[in-house]
C-alpha cells in the first residue's frame, strides 16, 4: 500500500524495502529543508539569560504572545511560564544543523541516543530498523523550544486551560481550570532565530528533550523524502498560518497549515493526530512573519515582530487610553451616575461604576438589576450579573441580548493598531480598537480536531453575531 504518486514524499511503510536501502551513515551537508540554510530546532537555556558586553542593548527577533490572556497569566507572570515572551538574541549561539544520518537496526539506537552532548532525531520505521539524524553547532543561530514540560530546556512553558466560556482549548495558563489530560506537547515546537539581519525566525514541530533527543515512534507519521532524508510529524502537530497581507495595513487571515520536524509545510490532516499527513506545499515557508498564529493544539501563540509591535500600544498607551475614557465622563443614560473603566491591574472583579453593555445594540449603561427577559434569575453577589445569568432588553432601543460588564484590553501585543478603543467583542465585552476587533474577527482559530471558530484574543470567548464585535455608544454627561 503505498502514497499516490502526484505526491512528492512517499511514506516508508514498516518493513518496506526502501527503508532498508540506504547506507548506514550519510553525512548531511544540505538541510533538511533545501530552500532553507540551517534548519530545525534547538534545547536552550532561558532568553533573557545573558547580559550583553559594553550595555549594548540585545537584539530582539520577536514576541510571542498567548492568545485568551488579557495581559497576563491567571496566577500571574513566573519565569518561564507567562503570557508573553520576547526572545532576544544570545550572547553566544545555541543553534544545531543536520550533520550525519545513520540507518541503524534498533537495538542500537539506545547506544546512539545515549550521548547527552549530542541532539539528534530518532525515526523508528520498524522494530528492527530506525534512523536517526545527528545535529551539530551551528554558530549562525539561537533557538528557543516551547512546551509544557517544565525541564530547563524549555524556554516557554505553556499548558493548556479551557476558555472562559467552557469552549474553547485555546488559552493557555497555570492553575484555573487547567484540563486533566493536556493536548499540548511536553516538547511542542522549536523556533530558530538567525542571528545576522534581517534575523529571519523559522518554526519547527517538536523540540529536543533533557537528552538533546527528539523520538518519533513507530505510530508517528514519518517519511523518507525525496533527497533521501527523513521527515515526520508530531502526534497532535504543529499548526501555522502566516496572514494573507500585512498584519497592520491589510489584516486578513491566510491558510492553516501543518510543520513537519525539518520544518516543510503541509495541507492540514483529516484530524488533527491522523497518521496520514497532508500533501506538501512547495510555495510556502515555515518563515515566521509578523501576525503568524502558532498553533499547539491547546494554545495558540501569535508572532509579533519588532516592526509589527511598534504598530501596537504600550502598556502606558493604554493606561492614558483608559484615563482618556474616563476623563469624558461617560454616563448611564438611565440613572445618570458617572462611570469608569477599572485600572488595568483590576481584573474579573466588576467595579461598581464599570460600564456594562448590551452587546446586540452597543448601547453603554451603568450596571441596573432589571430587564430580564429569559432564565430570570437574581443578580450575582455584590450586584453583578455574570454573563449567562438571561439575556436583557435595552432600555434605549428594545433590543434583546447579552448584558456584559466592559473590560479594556490590556494585551498590547493583540492590538493591529494604537487607535481609540471605540469597540467590543461580542459576546465577552473586551474593548479595543475598531482596526482590531475587525482583523481578529476574520481569523478562524483550531478548536478541538478539525473545528475553527473566531475568538476574542483577550479571553479566548467564541464570538457570536454577525461580526462578532459592537461598537461602543456612550452617553456623554448631560452637563
Amino acid at each position: 500500500m503505498s502514497e499516490p504518486q502526484l505526491w512528492p514524499v512517499g511514506m516508508v511503510l514498516e518493513g518496506s524495502s526502501e527503508a532498508l536501502c540506504p547506507p548506514p551513515s550519510l553525512e548531511l551537508r544540505p538541510s533538511c529543508n533545501k530552500s532553507q540554510p540551517s534548519p530545525p530546532l534547538g534545547s536552550s537555556s532561558q532568553p533573557h539569560d545573558g547580559v550583553f558586553p559594553e550595555d549594548k542593548e540585545p537584539v530582539k527577533y520577536g514576541e510571542l504572545v498567548v492568545l485568551g490572556h488579557n495581559g497576563s497569566l491567571a496566577n500571574g507572570d513566573k519565569g518561564r511560564r507567562r503570557s508573553r515572551l520576547a526572545l532576544y538574541k544570545r550572547p553566544k549561539a545555541n543553534g544545531v544543523k543536520p550533520d550525519v544520518i545513520h540507518n541503524v537496526s534498533t537495538p542500537l539506537v539506545s547506544k546512539a541516543l545515549s550521548n547527552k552532548s549530542q541532539h539528534s532525531i530518532s525515526y523508528t520505521l520498524s522494530r528492527s530498523h530506525s534512523v536517526i539524524v545527528e545535529y551539530t553547532h551551528d554558530t549562525n543561530t539561537d533557538m528557543f523550544q516551547i512546551g509544557r514540560s517544565t525541564e530547563s530546556m524549555i524556554d516557554f512553558v505553556v499548558t493548556d486551560t479551557a476558555g472562559s466560556s467552557g469552549q474553547v482549548g485555546g488559552a493557555v495558563g497555570e492553575g484555573g481550570g487547567q484540563s486533566i489530560q493536556s493536548t499540548i506537547s511536553r516538547y511542542a515546537c522549536r523556533i530558530m532565530c538567525e542571528r545576522s539581519a534581517p534575523y529571519t525566525a523559522r518554526i519547527y514541530a517538536a523540540g529536543f528533550d533533557s537528552s538533546k533527543n527528539i523520538f518519533l515512534g513507530e505510530r508517528a507519521a514519518k517519511w523518507r523524502t525525496s533527497d533521501g532524508l527523513m521527515d515526520g510529524l508530531t502526534t497532535n502537530g504543529v499548526l501555522v498560518m502566516h496572514p494573507a497581507g500585512e498584519f497592520v495595513s491589510e489584516p486578513a487571515p491566510g491558510v492553516w497549515r501543518e510543520i513537519s520536524v525539518c520544518g516543510n509545510v503541509f495541507a492540514l490532516r483529516e484530524t488533527r493526530s491522523a497518521q496520514q499527513r497532508g500533501k506538501l506545499v512547495e510555495n510556502e515557508s515555515n518563515t515566521l512573519q509578523d501576525g503568524s498564529l502558532i498553533d499547539l493544539c491547546g494554545a495558540t501563540l501569535l508572532w509579533r515582530t519588532p516592526t509589527g509591535l511598534r504598530h501596537t500600544p504600550t502598556l502606558k498607551q493604554l493606561e492614558c487610553l483608559r484615563q482618556e475614557l474616563n476623563a469624558a465622563r461617560p454616563q448611564c443614560p438611565v440613572g445618570f451616575n458617572t462611570l469608569a473603566f477599572p485600572s488595568l491591574a483590576q481584573r474579573e472583579i466588576v467595579d461598581k461604576k464599570q460600564p456594562w453593555v448590551y452587546v446586540n445594540c452597543g448601547h453603554v449603561h451603568g450596571y441596573h438589576n432589571w430587564g430580564y427577559r429569559k432564565e430570570k434569575g437574581p443578580p450575582g453577589p455584590g450586584g453583578t450579573a455574570p454573563a449567562g445569568t438571561g439575556e436583557r432588553e435595552c432600555p434605549m432601543c428594545r433590543r434583546v441580548g447579552p448584558y456584559v460588564p466592559l473590560w479594556l484590553g490590556c494585551e498590547g501585543g493583540l492590538y493591529l493598531d494604537a487607535g481609540p478603543p471605540t469597540h467590543a467583542f461580542c459576546p465577552c465585552g473586551h474593548v479595543c480598537s475598531e482596526k482590531t476587533v475587525a482583523g481578529w474577527s476574520q481569523i478562524p482559530l483550531p478548536h478541538g480536531t478539525h473545528a475553527f471558530h473566531a475568538a476574542c484574543p483577550f479571553c479566548g470567548t467564541w464570538l457570536t453575531g454577525e461580526q462578532g464585535h459592537i461598537k461602543l455608544i456612550f452617553q456623554g454627561p448631560v452637563d
